[in-house]
């Protein structure tokens, strides 16, 4: 009975020191510990990821809402054009000045040409407005599939481990042919760790994606919403011409 005692008390000891994430770690099986490192760093950069977008899509939307006050404002769209010359600071500014140069170049080569139809000035506009607005939004939106990645699979790879663990446990049993506490929970311990290391991943990284992706709908919606609200103005001077 004494000895019983004994024994609970030291298993109790162990476990609550070996239960320290860097003790799980440092005790686990190379494999283990490569699958914990991939998770930990797969975890942190997900962070990285997740706080960039956000700060980049409050810029974005600042920056945009200056854009339109301007826009709006009732000056000429050539001086805002010159205004922002060459280097416009966000999408929908990149979208603007990308339909007014190829505004300005094409009305320049048809000024003397009256047997160009007019048609083509608005769809070379519009082809122009979609390329840029498609290429500043893939470019706001890269890494986000390493989000749903990592939210996707965190789990699977954290349960990798997990399986790894619990076959050195048993290959444990089966080496001391000892079913004691002391022999299976080290490698059971470790096991369940990876698995919380997934989760840990995971989780975040769902969430995020699916708050990130509804943002960015929302500006790629703004942008593609001025987008068209440009072309009809460009249309109508268009018409203006004929």
């Amino acid at each position: 009975m004494e000895n019983n005692a004994v024994e609970a008390v030291t298993l109790a000891g162990a476990a609550a020191h070996g239960l320290s994430p860097w003790t799980l770690f440092w005790n686990a099986d190379w494999v283990v510990k490569s699958v914990m490192i991939m998770l930990l760093l797969a975890s942190i950069w997900c962070w990285a990821i997740i706080f960039e977008k956000s700060v980049t899509l409050r810029r974005l939307n600042g920056r945009a809402d200056r854009f339109e006050q301007a826009f709006w404002s009732g000056g000429a769209v050539d001086d805002l054009y010159d205004r922002i010359g060459g280097q416009p600071p966000d999408p929908m500014s990149a979208v603007f000045v990308a339909a007014m140069r190829e505004w300005r170049r094409t009305t320049a080569r048809l000024a003397g040409d009256e047997a160009s139809p007019p048609d083509t000035l608005g769809e070379r506009v519009e082809r122009v407005m979609q390329l840029t607005a498609s290429r500043e939004l893939d470019r706001i939106e890269r890494y986000m599939t390493f989000l749903a990645s990592t939210g996707s699979t965190a789990p699977f790879v954290g349960l990798f481990g997990t399986v790894w663990g619990i076959m050195n446990s048993f290959a444990a049993i089966g080496a001391t042919k000892n079913t004691s506490l002391a022999v299976v929970a080290p490698g059971i311990a470790e096991a369940l760790f990876a698995t919380a290391l997934g989760l840990l991943a995971a989780i975040p990284a769902v969430l995020a994606y699916n708050k990130l992706s509804r943002d960015l709908d929302r500006y790629a919606g703004r942008v593609n919403g001025f987008a068209g609200e440009f072309l009809a103005i460009l249309a109508r001077q268009i018409d203006d011409r004929r």
